[in-house]
């Protein structure tokens, strides 16, 4: 076996493999967070405490507070959850490159479908529909039908669908499933770059330098936790689906895949309700 092709092999096989692990810890904290923050009970006793718990881990007791306020003095400990997320954004957008877009030609294009895309044509548009997208939810997020959210998830879940539809005339339709869960997931990476961790940081420094940070701040970025919580199982599906051919071969794949996301997200927005103990 010569060396050079059994290096890539090898360098493929990590990058999966840190994609998968770094996935799993980002989804871990969200799962975590989102739980913790539907779970503590409101805390009316102590002040500056907002909510409060207690959590049983392999023989300890651990307390747990949310505060309503950043505290007077912030550890040198203090712990940000963001490199889980760069991380898998980093291995994964890796392996868009090195497997897809490098083999083009055979995996993303398909001239029973559209004989007039070209391989370079096919990588643009790949490109295009991902940046497109985060435009348009992030747009969508900052308008006022982010307060009407039976409608701004009507108006998501239909622009998801057009967009699902148009991959599937462009691309091969395996290529075109997949593109969906990289559009998602980079949608939810973007969150946390352009969002949750700039938020985080301008309420951090607002309370090192003992000035009143705005509430707006940690309320958009909690609504953009919430939503990349809530399509966490979508996004996994599609990511293994190419265990799963028989869905994504078919010509109403993003039909099957529009359900998807309302079931998936559904059963996602239950244990948050449970959690929550209002069902």
């Amino acid at each position: 076996m010569e060396l050079l092709p059994y290096t890539f092999k090898w360098i493929e096989v990590l990058l999966r493999w840190s994609h998968v692990l770094f996935a799993i810890l980002w989804i871990g904290n969200s799962f975590l967070f989102n739980y913790l923050d539907n779970k503590l009970e409101k805390n009316t006793t102590s002040k500056g405490v907002d909510a409060d718990g207690i959590l049983q881990h392999s023989g300890w007791f651990y307390r747990v507070e949310r505060l309503n306020a950043a505290p007077e003095k912030l550890s040198k400990n203090l712990i940000i959850f963001k490199w889980q997320s760069y991380l898998t954004f980093i291995t994964g957008m890796l392996l868009l490159i090195i497997i897809y877009y490098a083999n083009s030609k055979i995996l993303m294009i398909d001239k029973r479908v559209n004989e007039n895309i070209t391989p370079l044509m096919g990588i643009g548009i790949s490109i295009f529909s991902i940046i497109g997208s985060w435009l348009i939810y992030d747009l969508i997020c900052k308008s006022k039908l982010i307060n009407k959210k039976i409608i701004f998830i009507v108006v998501l879940l239909i622009i998801g669908a057009v967009i699902s539809f148009c991959l599937t005339k462009i691309f091969g339709s395996r290529f075109a499933f997949l593109s969906v869960g990289v559009i998602l997931g980079c949608i939810m990476f973007f969150n946390v770059f352009f969002v949750i961790i700039p938020n985080g940081k301008n309420i951090t420094s607002s309370a090192l330098n003992k000035e009143k940070f705005d509430l707006n701040l940690s309320i958009s970025a909690k609504t953009r936790s919430v939503h990349n919580n809530l399509i966490t199982f979508l996004v996994l599906f599609v990511m293994l689906s190419g265990h799963a051919s028989f869905i994504w071969i078919s010509q109403y794949n993003w039909i099957i895949l529009s359900f998807l996301a309302i079931i998936l997200g559904l059963i996602r927005h239950y244990f948050n309700l449970r959690a929550k103990k209002k069902i």
